[in-house]
């Protein structure tokens, strides 16, 4: 039997990248997916096609996570869809580098918004609904050891974001709720593309220092999202697993 038979899942911002890969290994493994998207309803669309043809069972769901009311309408979707909720992938994310003499309000608020209160409120959504046995992954990422130059408020966001994933650990424990987060490294995705990263010196630099000796793809950051989703997972809460080829 598939890992997640039975199981519901909701994935933010999953039209592409990491949460559309996320999306995909969920579904191979069983679960009813929501797939949310801010922008791309094309992309989206393409999620749900692609775990359509692969048997899997999907909808794609708009909605800006760091509004209440839209972040709420997308776990509702998932119970009125398909009866219940039993995995949040807090996936939703954004980027930008800025030396701290150009950091600007906008960039942080930007940033924050849909980095970290996204986080919260969804979470504060879908609590409602998760019963026991029910996983959080929270996605971060390794900047939060490295603090790489001119990242002062994306590695803000994501140190944030594991401080709230080791609070919610203990605060829905209780409830036998497991939440954890996924750190990965540089990971071949379209935003890495579009930001120049992917084929440059900077690459480069990285794989160098990645023991493993390549960029990461998608794919290996869903298979850590379907393990801490599973019940082979039973036993992990409050983790930061740092899928990354060694890179630290």
């Amino acid at each position: 039997m598939a890992k997640l038979t039975g199981k519901v899942a909701v994935v933010t911002g999953a039209s592409k990248g990491i949460g559309a890969a996320i999306a995909k290994a969920l579904a191979a493994e069983g679960a009813q997916v929501v797939v949310n998207y801010a922008s791309s309803k094309a992309g989206a669309d393409a999620v749900v096609e692609a775990i359509g043809a692969a048997g899997g069972k999907a909808i794609a769901v708009q909605g800006d996570v760091s509004k209440a009311g839209e972040a709420q309408g997308l776990v509702d979707a998932a119970v009125r869809e398909f009866g219940k909720l039993d995995v949040l992938v807090n996936n939703s994310g954004v980027y930008e580098f800025a030396p701290i003499g150009e950091v600007t309000e906008e960039q942080y608020r930007r940033m924050f918004d849909v980095n970290v209160l996204g986080v919260l409120l969804t979470t504060q959504a879908a609590a409602k609904h998760l019963g026991e046995g029910g996983s959080i992954i929270n996605i971060s990422s390794v900047v939060t050891s490295l603090a790489p130059p001119d990242s002062s408020v994306y590695t803000g966001t994501k140190g944030a974001v594991e401080g709230i994933n080791s609070v919610l650990a203990k605060e829905l424990g209780p409830r036998k709720i497991r939440v954890n987060a996924i750190l990965p490294g540089i990971v071949e995705t379209e935003g890495t593309h579009s930001a120049g990263v992917i084929g440059s010196d900077f690459e480069q630099v990285l794989v160098a220092q990645t023991p493993l000796g390549r960029t990461g793809q998608p794919d290996d950051i869903a298979g850590v999202a379907v393990f801490l989703a599973s019940d082979d997972a039973r036993w992990l809460t409050g983790e930061r697993l740092a899928a990354s080829g060694g890179f630290r």
